[in-house]
């Protein structure tokens, strides 16, 4: 009976092995898959290539060429438009500045559904209107193609080392087809719900972000002017109730931390001027669902202005340097009255 049991146990050990083999070379034969991917900016470019890192031959096209060089010195195949990779690859992701972007990546006349095969998977990692993720996931469900949502957060230096998250929305049923993609440049894969629910976290995050770091700005900014060492500061609301991202990761003070896009006058990272789209988008939505958003408000405003003021191309964390730069000037803003929130100055609206 025990050679038996032994014997048995030395069969499934095989078949354990075997099926361990199995798994691995489906894996390996998968990623010999071509993807493609458009969008080769502050983002798409280190996701495109973690992708490559992971063994997956890309295909790729943006509308500023110079952006492809570095992609297509590590392998990545260049083409013209959207509409040949589409015609090259049955994978394509997205990742691309803004709703009329992506419409035209998708819709315009080198589209990507100009050429999409039937079956293609197609992810959208863009920052966009949930109400366009749902168009261009109808558009593609006519040709036969998926579309699924899946915007990121973690920033430009989480892209480079392949911890993003993803917030996806789309059929459940496709979610694990994008999840081993997705996984290839992120640390985090949330499965949010049908398609535009990727997009509703995403544009919650980003409110929720502005606010904070418009918050930790206002906060360093008064604590120096009472005589407190930055960086001791820092390390107080690091250990005490205060404490957030924008204090602990992504400091906005010079000096306070290394890595970050204040201790390179606020070049890279994520720009202002994106910022001030996202909170647009998150005020659409609210006014769409009737949901009162003060805060968010009035951080879409302070963003606007900083574009106005020469800030639009500087990441979003340079409010501290905005803020510095406007001491002295009041804030105005009444609700009910029509008056816009202005620094220094109250105009009627």
């Amino acid at each position: 009976m025990a050679a038996v049991l032994r014997g048995s146990l030395c069969l499934v050990g095989r078949c354990r092995k075997h099926a361990d083999i199995a798994c691995v070379f489906t894996r390996s034969m998968a990623s010999k898959t071509q993807v493609g991917f458009v969008g080769l900016g502050n983002m798409g470019n280190p996701m495109a290539k973690n992708l490559l890192k992971h063994g997956y031959p890309i295909i790729a096209t943006d509308v500023f060429p110079e952006t492809c060089k570095e992609v297509q010195e590590l392998g990545a195949q260049i083409v013209d438009n959207p509409a040949e990779v589409a015609e090259k690859a049955d994978r394509i992701i997205t990742m691309l500045p803004s709703s009329p972007n992506v419409i035209d990546v998708y819709t315009g006349p080198n589209g990507i559904l100009k050429k999409v095969k039937k079956g293609s998977l197609l992810i959208d990692s863009s920052t966009i209107d949930p109400s366009v993720s749902k168009e261009m996931a109808a558009a593609a469900e006519n040709l036969g193609a998926v579309f699924m949502d899946a915007p990121v957060s973690g920033g430009v230096g989480a892209a480079s080392s392949g911890k993003l998250t993803f917030m996806v929305g789309g059929a459940e049923e496709e979610f694990t087809a994008a999840k081993e993609l997705l996984s290839c440049m992120g640390a985090n894969v949330v499965y949010c719900g049908q398609v535009g629910t990727g997009q509703a976290a995403k544009i919650c995050n980003n409110m929720l972000l502005a606010i904070g770091m418009i918050g930790t700005s206002e906060t360093m900014n008064l604590g120096i002017r009472l005589g407190l060492d930055p960086k001791l500061l820092a390390k107080i609301l690091n250990m005490s109730s205060g404490r957030c991202w924008s204090s602990d990761t992504y400091n906005p003070v010079p000096g306070v931390m290394e890595g970050v896009p204040s201790g390179n006058n606020y070049q890279g990272g994520f720009g202002t001027q994106l910022m001030a789209k996202d909170l647009g988008l998150a005020q659409n939505t609210a006014t769409n669902t009737r949901t009162p958003v003060p805060l968010g408000s009035l951080a879409h405003q302070i963003y606007r202005i900083m574009c106005a003021r020469g800030y639009a191309n500087k990441d979003f964390s340079s409010v501290f340097q905005f803020l510095r730069e406007e001491e002295g000037q009041i804030m105005l803003v009444r609700e009910g009255e029509g008056v816009e929130c202005v620094f220094g100055q109250a105009r009627g609206g």
